[in-house]
């Protein structure tokens, strides 16, 4: 039997038919065994709770901790039916003496047993001493629950609890006693009229730092804090108090349902006594892909219909250490997407999770949100934000950025998944602005060098044959030997001639060949018209936002594979070729107008506010000097 060690994760395992013969003389698996580095010995158990599935020539094993499944040979299943009873009844020091050393069952056997301890499925043999915690109960669940049951125990053997509410008899604190209680725990129940009255305040003191959190609703939605301080479950709890009722669609219910607070109270007295026997907290024994490892998680639960699940949560106030979380950036598009979903969260994310809603997403793939209100000294009324981009993820990327821009101060701010994102739309940006006010003195690129680039003709097929927009496209060198260009793409005037404007802006780009900058600038042209033509935009007819263009090409291109067969004419073709092109563009347009935005020095250790959380999540955030942009 081979495989690697997991946790909350199902590993299949091969056991070979002549397995006995194999370890019969050699191996961990026969002979005499250590008992300390996690080996398993004779007087180990299996894990309490753990079930066991036969299979025709296996076994699948589930427990708290880790989940195997073994295949490869008819004899597994009857190895484990002699097995089964002495590892549950702690007597398999007992069975393997009466095994004859050297044979294929006690080789066997002992094979099983180690594929048992790598997955964490096995507890040493019970101490001579009692159990640290004499309730049968408790003991159970921190057996089947915590790496070393013996230390766990002893910690919340000292454990003193608290519960403070305003009203001491409301159904919510009169369930988390009961539920601290059913835990082994001593608990005080003390009125606190400072609470709300829907919230209530658990503490656990004991031999290691004092740990609270804090449970209540907002609106129709309940919540659940992460363990920490006092002071920062205080904070946290007031935070999404504020969110929640701010999200609410249904009206607060007058009166927190029994079986609604139940739910709470447990859920909080849960996540206090697994923090005070320092176990792993509820929030990462489903294995839910979308928490984010290293960002504290919050549950929230709804009544009607009944629902709880956990969601990665940073508040406004980071009191505590574990608060000043730094992730490091995404390493792919779709890590990126991950985050931008646990901070676009519709009921207690703080920025607006870019979705394609009920907007068509043909001729070009687009996305929408509503950014709240931004701080006093911007715009004062929230405005709905539309844009699109070769794929869909691509253009919710895009508009979380612009979101984030806009709430931070938009004249002021680029955002991006990583600093080459950043970077690459806070240099384009720059370039787009500086090559709009410069005279075109010199002749542009010759159109049959970019003219027949596969994707310039798809987008500008789409805008002026199945749009019908009468268009014109134009095409410059940033500057002489650069391979920087830019291209804009304009409506073409209804009476062209002398004394007539050029026409409204549709799109532009600034890309390093000229077909990329030109395919960019008619995707933009696109997404522009379709905007527009399906009322998404909250200011029909406005100017487009600012190119971006390929700088997330290196995030959409980062671990995926490139058939030989796709050119740029596919999507994931063209991707990759831009991300090649990348940093190289970058030092160009840094080279020509150096001037522009720059890295902000690393954020402080209590880095507050917006552009705080968004580094908190591996996101960069650059400081665009006003005159700049």
């Amino acid at each position: 039997m081979t495989g690697e060690p997991t946790t909350h994760d199902t590993e299949n395992t091969a056991v070979p038919a002549d397995a006995a013969e194999d370890t019969g003389g050699t191996g961990a698996a026969g002979g005499d065994r250590a008992s300390d580095g996690g080996r398993p010995h004779p007087g180990d158990r299996l894990r309490p709770g753990t079930a066991v599935t036969p299979l025709r020539a296996g076994l699948h094993l589930r427990g708290r901790r880790g989940s195997l499944t073994l295949e490869g040979s008819t004899a597994v299943p009857v190895v484990w039916g002699l097995l089964e009873e002495p590892l549950r009844t702690g007597g398999l020091a007992g069975f393997r003496d009466g095994l004859e050393p050297g044979s294929a069952v006690r080789a066997a056997t002992d094979t099983l047993l180690d594929r048992l301890a790598d997955h964490d499925l096995l507890l040493p043999a019970p101490p001579a001493a009692p159990h640290p915690h004499p309730d049968p109960a408790v003991a159970r669940w921190i057996d089947a629950t915590a790496a070393h049951p013996d230390a766990a125990a002893a910690l919340l053997a000292t454990a003193r609890a608290e519960v403070l509410a305003s009203d001491p008899n409301s159904p919510t604190a009169t369930a988390a006693v009961r539920a601290l209680t059913a835990g082994g725990v001593p608990v005080t129940l003390t009125p606190d009229p400072d609470l709300p009255p829907d919230r209530i305040l658990l503490t656990v003191r004991g031999t290691g730092p004092d740990r609270a959190v804090a449970a209540g609703r907002g609106g129709a939605t309940g919540y659940v804090t992460a363990p920490g301080s006092t002071a920062q479950a205080r904070a946290d709890a007031a935070a999404l108090e504020a969110r929640l009722t701010h999200t609410a669609v249904e009206p607060q219910p007058r009166r927190i349902p029994g079986t609604f607070a139940a739910l709470l109270a447990g859920a909080a007295a849960h996540r206090l006594l697994c923090a005070a026997a320092r176990l792993p907290d509820p929030a990462t024994e489903a294995d839910d892909p979308r928490l984010l490892p290293g960002i504290p998680t919050v549950l929230l639960a709804d009544a009607r219909p009944a629902r709880a699940d956990h969601h990665s949560w940073l508040g406004p106030e980071r009191i505590d250490t574990d608060r000043h979380v730094h992730l490091a950036p995404p390493t792919g598009l779709a890590e990126a997407l991950r985050r931008i979903t646990a901070l676009g969260e519709h009921r207690c994310g703080p920025l607006p999770a870019p979705l394609p809603g009920d907007l068509p997403q043909l001729p070009v793939p687009l996305a929408t949100c509503t950014p709240p209100a931004p701080a006093a000294g911007h715009a004062t009324t929230p405005r709905t934000l539309t844009g699109g981009g070769p794929r869909l993820d691509l253009a919710r990327l895009e508009l979380f950025c612009r979101a984030a821009e806009l709430l931070l101060g938009e004249t002021a701010f680029t955002v991006g998944a990583d600093p080459g994102h950043a970077r690459g739309r806070a240099l384009r940006h720059t370039a787009a602005r500086r090559l709009a006010t410069a005279p075109h003195d010199r002749p542009p690129p010759d159109p049959a060098h970019w003219s027949g680039h596969p994707q310039l003709r798809h987008w500008w097929t789409t805008l002026t044959g199945r749009l019908a927009v009468p268009a014109r496209l134009e095409v410059h060198r940033a500057a002489p030997h650069a391979h920087a260009y830019r291209a804009v793409v304009r409506r073409t005037p209804h009476e062209p001639g002398p004394g007539y404007g050029p026409g409204p802006l549709l799109g532009e780009a600034v890309e390093a060949t000229p077909g990329d900058a030109a395919a960019f600038a008619a995707l933009a042209a696109v997404t522009t018209v379709t905007t527009v033509r399906t009322a998404a935009a909250a200011t029909p007819g406005g100017a487009p936002p600012p190119p971006s263009g390929g700088a997330a090409a290196p995030l959409a291109a980062a671990g995926v594979p490139t058939a030989a067969w796709e050119d740029p004419g596919w999507t994931g073709g063209w991707l990759a070729d831009l991300a090649g092109r990348e940093e190289a563009l970058q030092d160009t347009l840094h080279r020509l107008y150096g001037a522009g935005p720059t890295t902000t020095p690393p954020a402080p250790e209590r880095d507050s506010g917006l552009a705080g959380l968004l580094r908190s999540f591996g996101f960069t955030v650059l400081h665009t000097p006003e005159e700049a942009r």
